[in-house]
């Protein structure tokens, strides 16, 4: 009898301490908030597969929806129609003209906590991609890889209607875009690049959300798609936290662990 009532006793104190940790456990994963993810043009969803690897290992919930790649007076209103899908708080990404994209698409949305940037466009009210990657260069810095001869940097695929779709040439593409990455697997990633129409780079962009919406950014140093110093410009203007990587326009691939700790910075600081 003395045994059956210490081992209810025991059973008592064991319980509710399990209970505590699991319920612990819970409200930890419960905070994370859902990571959305928005490509670049002459990319995919599948840019991201690394970083979506580590995000899921970290427990959040990720999404990658398509970047249609068609222009900024379209495209964010996809990617704003996608996020009205998600419940609880967002932390919302872009890379290169996906940034562009997701400075439109989170305006009015209060669920979207923090905006990071990767190698990306940040526009203000006005710009299109064409202006910020025709910039010309601060002395002693190199301008934009694809800035030059548009007949040497694209193919055009005529589309109907008149407008065009651009795809970078392969033989550009290992040195422009994917200079830190292995030859054979920038090669793949040339083959399977996604086209933006021509139309798109003259889009102005709209009231952008790093106005109202915490910024971070990471800088890829080598990047020779947005060189360094305009990106540094782009994200001190927003008044964005800056991260510097030594990487490629594609540092989601080359450095991985990098996005993942500035995503996780956000989604930590936007609680």
């Amino acid at each position: 009898m003395k045994a059956i009532i210490l081992l209810l006793i025991v059973a008592l104190i064991i319980v509710p301490v399990f209970v505590g940790i699991s319920e612990s456990y819970g409200a930890s994963a419960a905070v994370k908030p859902s990571v959305v993810l928005v490509h670049g043009a002459w990319a995919d969803g599948s840019s991201w597969s690394r970083v979506v690897a580590h995000l899921q290992a970290a427990g959040y919930t990720v999404f990658v929806p398509p970047n249609p790649l068609r222009g900024l007076a379209s495209d964010p209103a996809y990617v704003a129609s996608f996020l009205a899908s998600i419940s609880g708080s967002i932390v919302l990404v872009g890379h290169s003209y996906g940034g562009a994209v997701i400075t439109n698409a989170a305006v009015g949305n209060p669920n979207v906590k923090a905006l990071v940037y990767v190698d990306a466009f940040a526009p203000d009210e006005g710009e299109s991609i064409g202006d910020l990657a025709s910039t010309p260069p601060p002395p002693g810095q190199s301008a934009s890889c694809v800035a030059g001869d548009p007949t040497q940097v694209f193919n055009f695929v005529p589309l109907t209607g008149g407008d065009v779709d651009l795809y970078v040439k392969p033989s550009l593409f290992p040195s422009c875009f994917a200079n830190d990455q292995p030859l054979a697997q920038a090669a793949v990633l040339a083959s399977s690049q996604r086209p933006v129409a021509l139309s798109a780079l003259p889009q102005p962009s709209g009231v952008p959300a790093w106005k109202t919406i915490p910024s971070w950014y990471l800088v890829g140093t080598i990047d020779r798609v947005i060189p360094p110093w305009a990106q540094l410009f782009m994200a001190q203007r927003a008044g964005a936290t800056v991260v510097q990587v030594r990487a490629s326009h594609l540092s989601m691939l080359s450095r991985p662990e990098a996005v993942v700790g500035l995503i996780n910075s956000a989604a930590e600081a936007s609680h």
